[in-house]
């Protein structure tokens, strides 16, 4: 009896160590997929069925809720996946609105988020908590200013989205004004389902600015640069990365042509030299992609949800070493892996984080790109 006892005891014990071996890592994953961010929205819950199943060798749950563009809901889900789900970590949102509202539940959860937006500066706690994947705004609106000075661009007018995200890019823009010799002589703002700009657009071509920069993105931002052509401005507009998805071209035609906006190397790999760091990685990328989705169908906030994945594979390695899945432990563990990540190669850029900067991108994780014949290309 007792030889059976103690056979029946060890087998209790393997079949805890094997499931601790394999404990399954949950990731809660909340995306605008309908309402004014689907265009965006859309393509970064694609990437995630070409992703790997597994995070730091081990197996991966993705629950993936649709927040229909709203920061309440985007905040609802995200607190669903740390009550309900007791997700390992949050993923989320494609709106800034809706990824600010997230963070206060990763802060309040004690749960590491990663955004797939920009945001703005955040209080001591909620920035404990949440990595950003894409390009921080000034990094990249800095390439913009940089080729307005180029170009002897002296007043520039802005138009953006009346939330975050515009107050966002007006920042940056204006933050940048004095270094490279220009003047901001409008900030009108629209919001995001609008299906008019006129008034606004007036106002700008009454101060005849020497470029416009719209701070919108996906396809809500043609509507401005379609009012701007049809009433006959000529100069140069710029946008963000934000903006840069087929669909912005789509619903601009031919009022698109000639838009320019900093991006990630995803959109134009091809075109880019050999050495560049991310392009390996990028092409690759762009390969699964394109032949999940269509010729033609990359697009930059797809790369986004690749890279987030990627930082949380690199991170997760050390964190098991620590912890396991599920536990307070180990999404604690997770963040300061996070926190320390090095040399991540995205399809976006090379990320290294420290607890100064969890962005950890530089400006090999930008190009300024060009609708040109209907396509987005590398500006030269």
């Amino acid at each position: 009896m007792r030889t059976h006892a103690r056979l029946a005891a060890l087998a209790v014990t393997c079949a805890v160590a094997a499931a601790a071996a394999h404990a399954e890592i949950t990731i809660g994953v909340t995306l605008g997929t309908t309402g004014p961010g689907s265009s965006l929205g859309i393509p970064y819950k694609n990437a995630f069925q070409l992703v790997p199943k597994t995070l730091g060798g081990e197996p991966v749950r993705y629950i993936i809720l649709d927040d229909e563009s709203k920061p309440d809901n985007a905040a609802k889900n995200a607190r669903k996946f740390v009550t309900e789900d007791k997700v390992d970590a949050i993923m989320g949102s494609n709106g800034v609105p809706s990824a600010v509202a997230m963070t206060q539940v990763a802060a309040e959860s004690a749960t590491p988020m990663v955004s797939l937006t920009p945001v703005p500066p955040l209080a001591p706690e909620r920035n404990r908590w949440t990595f950003v994947v894409p390009q921080p705004t000034q990094l990249m609106m800095s390439a913009v200013a940089q080729h307005m000075k180029a170009r002897g661009v002296k007043t520039v007018g802005f138009i953006g989205f009346s939330d975050t995200w515009g107050d966002l890019v007006y920042n940056a823009v204006n933050a940048l004004s004095a270094s490279n010799g220009y003047k901001l002589v409008t900030n009108e703002r629209f919001g995001r389902a609008d299906p008019s700009v006129t008034g606004q657009v007036l106002k700008i071509t009454a101060a005849a600015p020497d470029a416009v920069v719209v701070g919108g993105s996906g396809s809500p931002a043609a509507t401005p640069q379609i009012a701007l052509r049809e009433r006959g401005y000529k100069g140069p507009i710029y946008h963000n990365h934000g903006t840069v998805n087929r669909p912005f071209i789509q619903t601009g035609k031919k009022s698109a042509e000639g838009a320019i906006a900093p991006t990630g190397a995803l959109i134009v790999a091809e075109e880019l030299p050999e050495s560049f760091p991310t392009r390996a990685v990028s092409l690759d990328f762009v390969k699964r992609y394109e032949a999940a989705f269509g010729a033609g169908s990359r697009n930059a906030f797809a790369g986004y949800s690749w890279d987030g994945v990627a930082l949380l594979d690199a991170a997760a390695k050390v964190a098991l070493k620590k912890a396991k899945p599920g536990t307070p432990a180990f999404r604690a563990a997770l963040r300061d892996a996070l926190e320390n990540v090095k040399d991540v190669i995205g399809t976006h850029g090379v990320y290294n984080m420290s607890p100064a900067n969890h962005n950890g991108l530089d400006e090999r994780a930008r190009v300024l790109v060009q609708v040109v014949n209907g396509e987005w290309r590398l500006l030269k």
